[in-house]
């Protein structure tokens, strides 16, 4: 009902009540509303009368006050009197400033701005109708030392987006889209004629195409109608939507794809070095459709190993120029969400032709090494191949080799569904390749690598995609088998070129934040760890030991979520700097063309300069590789949606169950749970914990009893039961039953 009466009176307002012009009330000056209506007009100088109408003021009091500010901004140089009583801003003012807004939940935002050590901050109502992650030109004032300086948006330079997401409210004439995004401030106008085929009550996807001065909301229009609230296929395609992602490709490029040939051809297979006698073999999930990688193994008469580390030739069916390859690199990865792949390529190349399946030969593109006994490498070669995949393992067939050194593979462990025998060149290659990649992790960790072993969470659904149980992801020894010579290919490919001084596709990480770093030590002292910051090479060691420490307790997954998140993101560059977290002073990605676009720029550029090419434009690739890392981005956060989307779907079906939790984050409103059966997480709002009167203490990261001085803080067990699941907002809230005993 009150959003209801907010959009009729919002409507009374614009459209049927003239507008009274008053004075501002309890304003001390206008100076910042003055500078911002010159700088709108930055070539155009206004006198006080001017000014008054822009801001609908006519009473002596305000234009007293009016004329008064213009002299104070005069004197101090931030406006230049033109002639007299004519002012124009003075644009080279050091007060100006070009950057990025970040929105809070609470409707106010912060300037985000390399000029400054901490974030601008910026009220409510000096928004001026930018949106988060706009680009937005601020004025900034309130500089003075010991305060926090504050800032007006006095120009929106580029919107971050313009589509959203969100619920239409259909009145008689018009309509409204509200969005479940608690960082979208504003409600969506939608006039009657833009409605398209939407019902009330629709999820919908909107684009903003105006924004009014005098308007409250900005216009737009309906794009598409996703379906209804609460739908699986609506809301997985609402995720989808929210972050510009394609669910199907355009037919054209169907088209295009299906048009490829893709057979394999003799004259072809002369050009390459062919491997197809040498055993290779996959190791991949038991429901992978896209195999990218292969293994090859054999055993040369100086006692040394050649290892191929083989990987589908993307490039070769996707010419650059075409419809096919702008396609890919818009799109520029494959999305993973909880009951589906978006992939980056059509299903004709993605899942049959460039898949490395057994028993078909494949166009590849290989890193050959030579390697000892105890995993050094002798030699190395790059270049084109075509292979023949002799056995397809799942990890799990894999891992049982490793653990029993057996040959059959028993029907309990079986993707095949009964069990069959591998032979015993197989088994030994297989055994082998263990033991090197072994030694390959142990070294990597001693040079200061960190170990990020993090639970998976993964769901069991049925047919129509409804979750069925939940199960957890644990990286074992044949998951690192793959793991390591991946890494071995990425980072010798990245070093040949790297060592040449050319321009090239890197996958770099830089240190991690200490600020981050020091807030997560705060926490984790409550659990009895520590960080050492003494230098790079002690803080890698220091988080080694403790993912080694936590592993298996209570607080495990929240101590590596906090650990992940104090790194720096990894983000593709042509500036090599290296990567931290791997510690590699070469790293690339070139292990996964069918799903990565960056991979193929790799493979295009490593042929090129194979060919003894000139070292490319680095402005045209760095464009490139900041246009992969932002989708990368975006993936990664439709994927982590979905998988809030499938937990929240998940514990609808266990409304009326106990669930053990573990705080996980507490806040002034409430502690985050996360239950440590299916790693869900929720909220208890404060005010639902009944024993006693709770308050935030925020030195204790804790809420301490009024009465009782009883502490509920992070890593406490409790017992909690499902209150609300609200699947278009991703939302869990938990009733406080008890504490653990």
């Amino acid at each position: 009902m009150w959003y209801l009466i907010c959009n009729f009176n919002f409507l009374r307002k614009r459209f049927m009540s003239k507008k009274i012009r008053k004075p501002i009330k309890n304003e001390k000056d206008f100076s910042s509303k003055i500078v911002k209506i010159l700088s709108q007009s930055p070539n155009k100088a206004f006198n006080y009368k001017q000014i008054g109408a822009k801001l609908e003021l006519d009473d002596t009091k305000s234009r007293n006050q009016i004329i008064k500010d213009l002299k104070i901004l005069a004197a101090s140089k931030k406006i230049i009197e033109t002639e007299p009583g004519k002012y124009l801003v003075k644009v080279e003012s050091q007060d100006y400033y070009e950057g990025t807004i970040d929105m809070t939940s609470r409707k106010t935002a912060y300037f985000i701005c390399p000029d400054f050590t901490e974030d601008v901050f910026i009220p409510t109502n000096n928004l001026n109708r930018a949106l988060d992650k706009d680009k937005v030109k601020v004025y900034v004032y309130n500089r003075r030392k010991g305060k926090r300086p504050e800032g007006e948006v006095i120009e929106v330079i580029e919107r971050n987006k313009t589509e959203f997401v969100g619920v239409i409210d259909i009145q008689a004439n018009f309509a409204f889209v509200s969005t479940a995004n608690p960082k979208m401030y504003t409600d969506i106008f939608i006039p009657k004629d833009k409605i398209g085929e939407a019902e009330n009550g629709d999820v919908v996807l909107v684009t903003i195409e105006d924004w009014p001065k005098r308007a409250d909301s900005p216009f737009g229009s309906v794009i598409r109608v996703l379906g209804k609230p609460g739908e699986h296929n609506t809301e997985i395609h609402a995720i989808l939507a929210e972050y510009g992602l394609p669910a199907d490709f355009p037919v054209e490029v169907e088209v295009y794809a299906q048009k490829i040939d893709t057979s394999i051809q003799e004259s072809e297979i002369a050009k390459r070095r062919d491997m197809r006698d040498t055993l290779t073999f996959t190791i991949d999930p038991k429901d992978a459709k896209d195999f990218d990688d292969a293994l090859s193994f054999k055993k040369l008469e100086n006692g040394n190993y050649e290892i191929g580390i083989h990987i589908a030739d993307v490039s070769y069916y996707l010419e650059e120029g075409t419809i096919l390859d702008d396609e890919a690199y818009q799109r520029a990865t494959s999305v993973y969400l909880v009951d589906r792949v978006v992939p980056m390529l059509p299903e004709v190349l993605s899942n049959f032709a460039c898949s490395l399946r057994p028993n078909e030969e494949k166009y590849t593109f290989s890193a050959i090494f030579e390697v000892s006994e105890n995993a050094q490498v002798i030699n190395q070669w790059f270049g084109r191949t075509v292979i023949y995949s002799d056995q397809r393992f799942a990890y799990e067939e894999a891992q049982y080799i490793i653990e029993t050194k057996d040959s059959t593979i028993p029907v309990d462990v079986s993707i095949t569904g009964e069990s069959y025998t591998v032979s015993d060149e197989i088994k030994n290659a297989t055994l082998k390749l263990d033991e090197l990649a072994k030694i390959l992790r142990k070294k990597r960790m001693a040079n200061g690598a960190i170990s990020f072993d993090k639970v998976e969470v993964k769901f069991n659904l049925d047919a129509e995609g409804e979750p069925e149980g939940v199960y957890f992801k644990v990286s074992k020894d044949a998951n690192h088998l793959i793991e390591e010579f991946m890494l071995l290919a990425n980072r010798k490919v990245a070093e040949y070129i790297g060592k040449q001084k050319k321009t090239f596709v890197y996958r770099i990480h830089d240190e991690p934040n200490e600020d981050k770093l020091i807030a997560m030590q705060t926490v984790i002292a409550k659990f009895g760890y520590k960080i050492d910051f003494r230098n790079k090479g002690d803080i890698s060691k220091s988080l080694n030991a403790l993912m080694e420490e936590v592993n298996g307790k209570k607080e495990q997954n929240l101590i590596d979520t906090l650990a992940i998140r104090s790194m720096s993101k990894a983000k593709y560059s042509t500036d090599n700097i290296g990567h931290y977290g791997l510690a590699f002073d070469y790293y690339s990605h070139f292990t996964s063309p069918i799903r990565r676009y960056p991979d193929v720029m790799v493979h295009r550029l490593l042929q090129y300069y194979l060919n003894n090419g000139a070292s490319v434009d680095d402005e045209v690739y760095e464009t490139k590789c900041l246009h992969c890392s932002n989708m990368e981005s975006l993936a990664t956060n439709a994927e982590r949606d979905s998988i809030k989307y499938m937990q929240v779907k998940y514990m609808q079906d266990h409304q009326d169950e106990e669930f053990l939790g573990v705080i996980s984050g507490v806040t002034e409103w409430g502690i985050y749970v996360e239950i440590v059966s299916n790693k869900c997480e929720g909220m208890v709002r404060i005010r639902e914990i009944k024993d006693d009167y709770y308050t935030f203490d925020e030195k204790q990261y804790a809420l301490v009893g009024a009465t009782s001085n009883s502490i509920l803080q992070l890593g406490d067990e409790i017992y909690v039961k499902v209150k609300n699941a609200d699947l278009v907002k991703k939302q869990l809230d938990f009733h406080f039953l008890r504490r653990a005993e």
